[in-house]
């Protein structure tokens, strides 16, 4: 039988996965996908939660409303890493701090 326990671990795991992602990548698109790991493990504790405590639809709605904020954190995170390449030629993010002079 599956409990909330083992969905708490698996979204403690995706949490931890995309800090670790985000603090150790170099690379814009890499951070965002940490960014999207992150978001993903709430996501799930939320759904969990709403499951096996709640039982209504508040869980869900609080997901899709991540999912759609994800979305727009990509659209415009993708924006700004297409801005950095325009000008330094890679997406690096060590040369985006350049940008502050």
């Amino acid at each position: 039988m599956i409990s909330l326990n083992h969905f708490l671990v698996v979204g403690a795991l995706l949490f931890t996965l995309g800090l670790v992602t985000v603090a150790t990548r170099r690379n814009a698109v890499g951070i965002l996908m940490g960014v999207e790991l992150i978001l993903n493990g709430a996501n799930v504790n939320l759904v969990a939660f709403n499951h096996y405590v709640t039982g209504g639809v508040t869980g869900q709605v609080f997901a899709l409303f991540v999912i759609v904020l994800a979305t727009a954190e990509a659209a415009v995170g993708l924006a700004i890493v297409l801005s950095i390449f325009q000008t330094f030629k890679t997406i690096d993010v060590r040369h985006a701090d350049l940008m502050r002079e």
